[in-house]
C-alpha cells in the first residue's frame, strides 16, 4: 500500500497508507462511532463534503452488497479507517469495500491512530482536512496544509440541492394505500420512504427546491422533510416552502436537517455543534413521556430553542419534545396548536437501533386524525 497523509486544518498530520482511490480530497473532518453500518454511512447524502473517520477499528469485514446503500453512490468526500479488512466475507457480499471506494473515486487512508484523531477532534472540534496519496502527497505537509485552509468551510454551505433528486419520483405503498405523502428530498436516505411505504404511504419524493405550491399541488395527507447535508441557515428556500405548508395546516414530520428547517421556519436559530453527533448509540429522552431511546444520528448543526417550556411562534405555541442526554442538545420539536413535529435523529435506523421506529406510526396517526 502506498503512503498517504491526512492533514488537518490546525496543522496536525497523520501518516498512513492509501486506501480506496489514490489522489486528493478535501472536506470537513468528522468521526462516526457506529460499530456497524459502514455501507449505510458511506452512502448517506448527509455526509456530502465530509471526510469520515470510523472509530470502530476493523472496517470492511462484510464487504459491500446491493441491498444496503442509502443512495445511488458513495457520498463521503473521504474515508479514514484504522485497519481495512483483508478479506470480505458475508453471504450477501458482492464485492470488497476497498474495491467499491476505488471504483467510485473515493480517496481514503488507513492510519494506526484513529483513536488519537477522534480525541483530537473532540478537543478541537470538527475542522477542514485533506487526504493526499500518490503524487498528490509529494508536495510536503506545509504546502498541503495551506491548500486545506483554502478549502470551503461547512458553515454557510448550501449542499441539500447538490445531493437532492433532480426529478420527482414515487415510492408506492406496500399493500393497501392509506396516505399520500409529499417528501422533500434534502438528502433523503432510501430507507426513509420505505418505512413510510411499509405503513401504507404512497411517497412522492420532490427535489430540495420544491416550493410550497409544488408540494401542495399533490394534495398530500402529510408532508415530510428529510435529512441532508450543509448549513440550514443557507437553505432559505426550504424554510420558505415549509412555512407555506404550515400556513396550509398540512400535517408535517421532519427528521435531522428537516428538524433544523422546521426550527428556522418557527423563527428559531440554528448553530454548529463542536464535533456533532454521528453514530448509532446516542441516548435521547422524550420529555413528554420520560422514555429514553438509543438512536442513530448524523448531524453537525442543531436548533437553538428554549427547553424550559412552551414558547410562542408564528404558528402558535411550540415546545422542545426531545433532548440528547449526553449534551442536552435539542433533539425534537412540536407545535401544540397544529399537526407538526420533528426529531433530530434517524428513526429509519439504517443502520442503527429501532427504538424510534414508532415515530412513523405517529406521523400516520396524525394524518389520519387530520382527515
Amino acid at each position: 500500500m502506498n503512503p498517504a497523509l491526512l492533514v488537518l486544518e490546525d496543522g496536525r498530520v497523520f501518516h498512513g497508507a492509501a486506501y480506496g482511490a489514490e489522489g486528493e480530497t478535501f472536506g470537513e473532518m468528522v468521526f462516526n462511532t457506529g460499530m456497524t453500518g459502514y455501507q449505510e454511512t458511506l452512502t448517506d447524502p448527509s455526509y456530502a463534503r465530509q471526510i469520515v473517520a470510523m472509530t470502530s477499528p476493523h472496517i470492511g469485514n462484510t464487504g459491500v452488497n446491493d441491498e444496503d446503500p442509502e443512495s445511488g453512490r458513495i457520498q463521503v468526500a473521504g474515508y479514514v479507517v484504522r485497519e481495512p479488512a483483508r478479506v470480505a466475507s458475508n453471504w450477501r457480499a458482492t464485492g470488497s469495500l476497498g474495491s467499491a471506494l476505488r471504483d467510485q473515486g473515493v480517496v481514503g487512508i488507513a492510519i494506526p491512530g484513529t483513536r488519537a484523531l477522534t480525541r483530537h477532534l473532540r478537543d478541537r472540534g470538527a475542522m477542514r482536512a485533506g487526504i493526499f496519496s500518490g503524487a498528490a502527497a509529494a508536495a510536503g505537509a506545509d504546502a498541503l496544509l495551506e491548500r486545506v485552509r483554502r478549502s470551503p468551510s461547512m458553515e454557510g454551505a448550501d449542499l441539500a440541492r447538490d445531493v437532492s433528486t433532480a426529478e420527482p419520483y414515487t415510492v408506492p405503498a406496500i399493500g393497501e394505500k392509506r396516505f399520500t405523502v409529499a417528501a422533500v428530498d434534502l438528502g433523503i436516505k432510501a430507507m426513509t420512504p420505505h418505512r413510510m411505504a411499509e405503513r401504507g404511504c404512497e411517497v412522492h419524493v420532490l427535489p430540495a427546491t420544491a416550493t410550497s405550491a409544488d408540494i401542495l399541488a399533490l394534495d398530500p395527507d402529510g408532508v415530510f422533510f428529510s435529512n441532508g447535508p450543509g448549513d440550514p441557515s443557507a437553505a432559505g428556500y426550504a424554510v420558505d416552502a415549509l412555512r407555506g405548508v404550515l400556513d396550509a395546516g398540512k400535517p408535517f414530520f421532519g427528521i435531522c436537517f428537516g428538524n433544523q428547517i422546521f426550527g428556522r421556519a418557527l423563527g428559531l436559530g440554528t448553530y454548529k455543534l463542536r464535533f456533532g453527533h454521528r453514530g448509532i448509540n446516542q441516548p435521547v429522552q422524550d420529555r413528554t413521556t420520560g422514555k429514553v431511546d438509543v438512536s442513530a444520528h448524523n448531524h453537525g448543526f442543531a436548533v437553538d430553542a428554549p427547553a424550559d417550556g412552551p414558547f410562542d411562534t408564528p404558528y402558535g405555541r411550540a415546545e422542545v419534545t426531545h433532548v440528547n442526554l449526553n449534551d442536552g442538545c435539542v433533539e425534537g420539536l412540536r407545535l401544540l396548536d397544529r399537526p407538526a413535529f420533528s426529531v433530530q435523529y434517524h428513526p429509519e435506523a439504517a443502520a442503527g437501533p429501532h427504538d424510534a421506529s414508532g415515530l412513523f406510526d405517529r406521523f400516520c396517526e396524525m394524518m389520519e386524525g387530520s382527515r
